[in-house]
C-alpha cells in the first residue's frame, strides 16, 4: 500500500545528504553503465566475426602450396609444389559422397581490363560453377558461370558490382558487352554482389578452363576449395572437415613427395575452425566484460550498504523514539529498504538509459574491424537492473536489519 508520508521521509533524508546520496548514485549508475557498454561491445565483436565469415561458405575447406622444407625419399627441400587438376578430381571422385560444393581454382593477378577508355587492375580467377554458392555470391545480372563454359573453354566472365560502377559506369546492363583482358576479348554474362563487401569484389570470374589456356596454366591449379555436407550438429560438422582436411593433405603430400611432418609444402584452412576459435575468443572476452561490469556493481552495492549502515547510525535516536512509541521491528525494516530500493533503482536505471543511449547513437558509426554495431538485448539489460535492484534490496536488508534490533533504552542514550 502506497504510504505518502514514509516517501517524504526518504525524500526529506535525500535533501538532507545530497551529496552523499548523488555520489552513491554515480557509483550504482556507472556499474551499470560499464556493464551495458561492454556486453554492447561484446555483442559487436559477435556482429563483426558474423560479418566476417558472411562472404564466404560458412564450412569452406581450401587447400593451396608452397615450397618444401625438409628432404624426404632423396628429394631435397626448396621443392615449389604444383597442385594439377588431376589432384583435384582425384579428391573429387574420392569424397564424392561427402562433398556438397567444390571448384578448383586457377588465379592470375594484377591482369589488365578494359572497357572503351576505361582501365584498371583486376584479379581473374579461373573456377567452376559450384563457386558461386562457395563465394556466397548473389547475381545482380546475368548468370554465373555453367558446366557448358567450363567444358567448351568459352571465353565469358562474371564481373563484380564494383567493377561495372568503375569501369562501366554508363551501361546500365553490361549482359552481353565485350571486356577486354590482357588484350584479349571476353563476353560478359553476368554481373555479382558479394556479402563480404567491395573488397570481395575486385575478381572476375572465368571458367578454370578458358583461365589455364588464356594464360598459359596448362593444367596448374592454384588452389582447391570444398565444402562438405552440413551434418546434424556444428561439433560433427567440425569434426567431419577436420577429419577430411587432414585426409586431404595426407593425400597430396603422398601425391608430390611431400613429408608427413612438413608443414610448408601444402596447406589447408578450414573456416569451421576459424568460426570456434572466434567465437571462443569472442565467449571469453563476454566473460572478462561480465566480470568486470559485475564487479563494478558489487562496489556500487557496496556502497549502498555503508550508506544505509551511516544512516542508521545518524537515526539511532529516531529509531528508538519510534520503537518506544509502538513501532514493529518489521516497519523499521521496510523504511530503510525503501530509501536502499529507491536509491538503487533510480541510479540503475539511470545508467541504462545513458549506456543504451549511448549505443543507440555510437553503435551504428562504429567502424572497426570485428567489431560491428555494439548493441545489447534490451530483455538482458532490463533484467541485469532488477537484478541490481534486487541487490540493493539485499544491501539494505542488513543495515535495516542492524536498525530493527536496535533496543529502545539504548537508542535513546545515543550521543
Amino acid at each position: 500500500m502506497f504510504d505518502i508520508e514514509r516517501w517524504q521521509e526518504i525524500f526529506d533524508t535525500i535533501r538532507k545528504n545530497k551529496l552523499r546520496t548523488f555520489l552513491t548514485g554515480i557509483s550504482v549508475a556507472s556499474g551499470i553503465f560499464i556493464l551495458v557498454i561492454l556486453l554492447g561491445f561484446g555483442q559487436g565483436m559477435q556482429n563483426g566475426i558474423a560479418k566476417e565469415f558472411e562472404g564466404d561458405a560458412g564450412n569452406l575447406i581450401g587447400v593451396w602450396t608452397q615450397v618444401t622444407t625438409k628432404e624426404y625419399k632423396g628429394l631435397n627441400p626448396g621443392r615449389r609444389i604444383q597442385l594439377r587438376r588431376e589432384n583435384y578430381d582425384m579428391l573429387e571422385k574420392l569424397y564424392a559422397d561427402k562433398l556438397e560444393y567444390k571448384s578448383p581454382q586457377y588465379r592470375v593477378f594484377n591482369t589488365s581490363v578494359n572497357y572503351g577508355k576505361e582501365s584498371g587492375a583486376y584479379m581473374v580467377w579461373g573456377t567452376s560453377p559450384d563457386f558461386q554458392q562457395i563465394e556466397n555470391a548473389t547475381m545482380s545480372y546475368g548468370r554465373f558461370l555453367n558446366y557448358y563454359d567450363e567444358q567448351h573453354k568459352s571465353k565469358v566472365v562474371v564481373i563484380s558490382n564494383k567493377i561495372h560502377r568503375e569501369l562501366m559506369n554508363s551501361v546500365e546492363n553490361p549482359i552481353g558487352k565485350q571486356l577486354e583482358i590482357d588484350d584479349l576479348s571476353f563476353k560478359i554474362i553476368g554481373v555479382y554482389s558479394d556479402a563480404g563487401g567491395e573488397r570481395e569484389e575486385e575478381k572476375i570470374f572465368m571458367p578454370v578452363t578458358t583461365s589455364q589456356v588464356v594464360f598459359n596454366g596448362g593444367d596448374s591449379i592454384n588452389m582447391v576449395f570444398f565444402t562438405l555436407k552440413p551434418a546434424e550438429t556444428f561439433e560433427q560438422s567440425l569434426a567431419d572437415s577436420e577429419k577430411f582436411s587432414a585426409e586431404m593433405k595426407s593425400y597430396l603430400q603422398q601425391a608430390h613427395t611431400v613429408a608427413p611432418d612438413d608443414s610448408s609444402a601444402i596447406n589447408t584452412f578450414n573456416t569451421l575452425e576459424r568460426v570456434q576459435r572466434f567465437h571462443n575468443l569472442n565467449y571469453g572476452i563476454k566473460m572478462f566484460f561480465w566480470f568486470v561490469g559485475i564487479c563494478t556493481i558489487i562496489a556500487g552495492i557496496v556502497g549502498v550498504s555503508n550508506i544505509m549502515l551511516i544512516i542508521v547510525k545518524e537515526r539511532t535516536r529516531e529509531i528508538g523514539i519510534r520503537k518506544a512509541l509502538g513501532a514493529k521491528p518489521w516497519s523499521i525494516i521496510v523504511m530503510i529498504l525503501h530509501e536502499a530500493i529507491f536509491v538503487t533503482a533510480v541510479s540503475g536505471f539511470a545508467g541504462l538509459i545513458l549506456s543504451m543511449g549511448l549505443l543507440e547513437i555510437v553503435g551504428p558509426n562504429v567502424k572497426v574491424d570485428y567489431i560491428l554495431n555494439p548493441s545489447i538485448n534490451f530483455s538482458v539489460a532490463i533484467t541485469t537492473v532488477f537484478l541490481l535492484i534486487l541487490a540493493g534490496a539485499v544491501a539494505g536488508f542488513f543495515p535495516a536489519w542492524r536498525a530493527a534490533s536496535i533496543k529502545p533504552i539504548e537508542a535513546l542514550r545515543d550521543e
